[in-house]
């Protein structure tokens, strides 16, 4: 399940506005095995017998990540996960990448508000992070 998770989760970050490199992308994929271990409630989109095709990661009241395969976007399955961590898990905050707008402007869109910002992610690497509370 781990490699066919780290599939939907490579589409769905080249489907992205790019601001990260290939050879970024494939630095961070090393870490993502175990960041899926870690994460406590971990939900996945599957069709019929089919691969997955979205899934997220939910910490106590936190959406850690949420990942849609390109080939799935604009099907609303982002808007399904989200909601269900919402109404299940009570999922009030998140965080999302500035360089991300498409990301940024779906949860604005779902209710989530910025309240802080940060000049690099959690590595210390220049990504500059929105922290968002949901209104």
């Amino acid at each position: 399940m781990t490699e066919q998770l780290l599939i939907v989760r490579e589409s769905a970050v080249k489907a992205t506005p790019l601001f990260l490199s290939n050879s970024e992308i494939e630095n961070i994929k090393q870490y993502v095995p175990q960041a899926l271990k870690d994460i406590p409630r971990l939900i996945v989109l599957e069709k019929e017998d089919r691969p997955p095709t979205a899934f997220t990661g939910i910490d106590g009241q936190k959406l850690e990540m949420l990942f849609v395969a390109a080939s799935e976007r604009g099907k609303g399955l982002g808007k399904v996960l989200l909601r269900y961590g919402i109404d299940k898990y009570s999922v009030g905050e998140l965080t999302a990448n500035e360089q991300n707008p498409l990301a940024k402007g779906f949860y604005e869109h779902m209710g989530f508000r910025v309240f802080q910002q940060s000049n690099t992610d959690r590595q210390g690497n220049p990504y500059p992070i929105l922290y968002m509370k949901r209104r």
